[in-house]
């Protein structure tokens, strides 16, 4: 149960990176572009194009987290390494938001060390 907790809450930190992505962008979109086809890109620029960039960066890392850790409950694996791994990837995540956000060097990639390795930890309770 524990896992699954965490797994929602990296589901909530998804959606939030979404969120915050897509209103910062909006920035730089007429206010209808969202409603058409968005056949003519429209980037963004700054902190606006670094979180949609963090976002991207988070569906790049989600879906191994969440088989991983699926894979942990799925086999009644649960236990100290996938809780940890599952907390650091979650909160590393979280942290990864302002970091990218105001262009923090060093630290970002730090946060983005410390949640591939909850994402180690989880796969390694799993086998």
């Amino acid at each position: 149960m524990f896992d699954v907790i965490w797994l929602t809450l990296a589901v909530i930190v998804g959606l939030l990176h979404l969120g915050i992505a897509a209103q910062m962008a909006q920035k730089y979109r007429p206010n209808d572009w969202g409603v058409g086809p968005r056949d003519t890109p429209m980037p963004s620029q700054g902190a606006a194009a670094r979180m949609e960039r963090a976002y991207h960066n988070f569906m790049e890392t989600f879906p191994l987290f969440a088989a991983a850790l699926l894979a942990v409950v799925v086999q009644n694996k649960s236990g100290g390494l996938s809780h940890v791994g599952a907390i650091l990837y979650v909160i590393a995540r979280i942290v990864y938001i302002p970091l990218y956000a105001f262009g923090v060097k060093y630290f970002r990639t730090l946060s983005w060390v410390i949640a591939t390795v909850g994402i180690v930890l989880v796969v390694i309770a799993a086998l």
